[in-house]
């Protein structure tokens, strides 16, 4: 567990206590200062989330745009683990990013820059609709925009304390993440029971594409991670309890373990329910500049070690990680 004021404190209990984590499982808890983001406010934000998903499934199918990925994503869309499961994930989830609108010199759907998509209310031509919303979506957008603002605070505040944890300056990754690629995540899991033996999972097993993902969650349990508990050398899935709110489960992801040449992990994580309940899940995933060309650090690299991984690009690993998973996901013609 570690703690976080509004600035990351960067003393070495805290760097090497990091370090640690982020060699051993690739995950930690991440208290935040209620200060800069309360738990009172981070509730508000998953009432908005079962608000928008309590909407019946015609309604919510029409917030979605597959080129941008961003809005609506159907039930079992999504299939994280597909050489292992029999059906799509058993969720379905809501994507926001940074609003970049078509003017905006900015805009770019080929790097997956443009606007999100925001719930509206219907129009006259929909007046049978609207007996059916309860949402207020100026609030909504509200809500989400800011908390989206301050998760994109203290995501670029972790990072720096990961560059000391690799043993480089404070601001090394800061260039690479000006602006970065951002994406808040709503996570709905009905109650549809797993059954790993049958290829059935409320969320397929992954390791996470980019740099760093903070996952606030309800108090249902469910997520999984693949470590050595033991220290025996054998892998097995191990369940993370749900922290309170205002503690985040933190990950790395495959930006990370590439740049340091495996040495901190990128973790295989998945969700498995037991259909006795509902869980709502809100990860944040903090990416590298679309542009920003990830390789093996030299500082990572020990005397007689060969790299294991190949150069590569933050946005085309992540294109390609979305064409994989996502069965409606449509990139750009120049892509």
């Amino acid at each position: 567990l570690l703690s976080a004021s509004k600035d990351l404190r960067s003393d070495s209990e805290t760097v090497l206590s990091l370090r640690q984590a982020c060699q051993s499982t690739g995950f930690f808890y991440l208290k935040v200062d209620s200060s800069q983001l309360s738990p009172q406010f981070i509730s508000s934000v998953f009432e908005q989330s079962r608000n928008f998903f309590r909407l019946p499934t015609n309604i919510k199918q029409k917030f979605t745009d597959s080129e941008l990925n961003r809005g609506y994503t159907a039930f079992q869309e999504e299939t994280l683990d597909p050489s292992n499961q029999r059906e799509g994930d058993t969720k379905e989830g809501y994507y926001i990013s940074r609003d970049v609108l078509k003017d905006d010199e900015a805009y770019d759907p080929s790097k997956l820059s443009g606007p999100n998509v925001w719930p509206t209310l219907p129009t006259s031509s929909d007046d049978s609709d609207k007996n059916t919303i309860n949402l207020d979506c100026t609030l909504w957008k509200t809500v989400m925009n800011e908390y989206f603002d301050t998760l994109n605070e203290i995501g670029l505040q972790l990072v720096k304390l990961l560059a000391l944890a690799i043993g480089l300056q404070s601001d090394y990754f800061v260039d690479k993440f000006s602006p970065p690629m951002a994406f808040l995540r709503l996570l709905h899991y009905p109650k549809h029971k797993s059954d790993p033996e049958k290829g059935v999972f409320a969320c397929g097993a992954h390791s996470d594409y980019g740099m760093i993902t903070l996952l606030a969650t309800d108090e249902q349990p469910g997520l999984q991670i693949y470590i050595d508990q033991e220290g025996d050398g054998d892998n097995c899935w191990v369940d993370v309890p749900p922290p309170p709110l205002g503690t985040f489960v933190v990950n790395l992801g495959d930006m990370l373990e590439r740049w340091t040449n495996g040495k901190f992990r990128s973790t295989l994580h998945r969700v498995v329910s037991t259909g006795d309940s509902e869980r709502y899940s809100i990860p944040f995933f903090y990416e590298p500049n679309f542009d920003t060309v990830v390789d093996c650090l030299d500082i990572c690299i020990e005397e007689g070690e060969e790299k294991k991984y190949d150069k590569t690009t933050a946005g085309g690993h992540l294109l390609e990680k979305y064409k994989e998973t996502h069965a409606d996901f449509t990139s750009a013609d120049n892509v």
